[in-house]
């Protein structure tokens, strides 16, 4: 449902695409157990560098989302899965390496990939800037999953309603505060 205040302004609302063919998580894995992409459109202001928006989309969790965090931490603790604390104190001595517990993998221009491999599964996070017609400034945030084995698939399982739920939250979040500005860096 789109309130009143997303229906006036455009940019607060995130929407899901199809995942663009241009990011490099398109095609990073022979098959995927999950595939989203959800884009929020930019205000003429705001930067494109990817690197600049995901440290800013992925400092605004709603508390919400924080708490949630916290269960999933405890559960998959018990599996002997990493929680988000071990994985935020990976690469402790590069912090430029991480944003959040999230591992970066690549950084173009327009897009920058994070994520993580576990015995699970891998998943690969995409914040891509695309080349937009006619002056469109969006930004789009896309997410693949490839498990290695019944307990990834059953976490995907379960997790996924909440991964949306959480993404579009922070996109929109994100957007109510107000994006960085084109001079902002990294």
């Amino acid at each position: 449902m789109v309130s009143a205040q997303q229906a006036s302004r455009p940019e607060l609302r995130s929407k899901p695409v199809a995942l663009p063919a241009e990011s490099a998580v398109a095609h990073i894995y022979a098959s995927t157990n999950l595939a989203d992409a959800y884009s929020v459109q930019l205000p003429p202001a705001a930067t494109t560098r990817p690197e600049v928006l995901a440290r800013f989309i992925f400092s605004q969790m709603a508390p919400w989302a924080t708490g949630l965090m916290k269960i999933r931490d405890a559960i998959v603790a018990g599996l002997g899965l990493k929680t988000s604390g071990q994985l935020a104190k990976l690469d402790a001595n590069a912090r430029a390496k991480r944003i959040g517990f999230f591992k970066v993998y690549s950084t173009t221009e327009h897009e920058i990939v994070l994520g993580e491999d576990d015995k699970h599964l891998d998943f690969r996070i995409s914040v891509l800037c695309p080349t937009a017609p006619e002056g469109e400034r969006r930004v789009v945030l896309s997410t693949v999953v490839h498990c290695h084995n019944r307990l990834g698939r059953a976490y995907i399982f379960f997790i996924a309603p909440f991964h949306r739920l959480i993404v579009r939250s922070s996109l929109r979040r994100a957007a109510r505060i107000g994006w960085p500005g084109a001079d902002m860096q990294p």
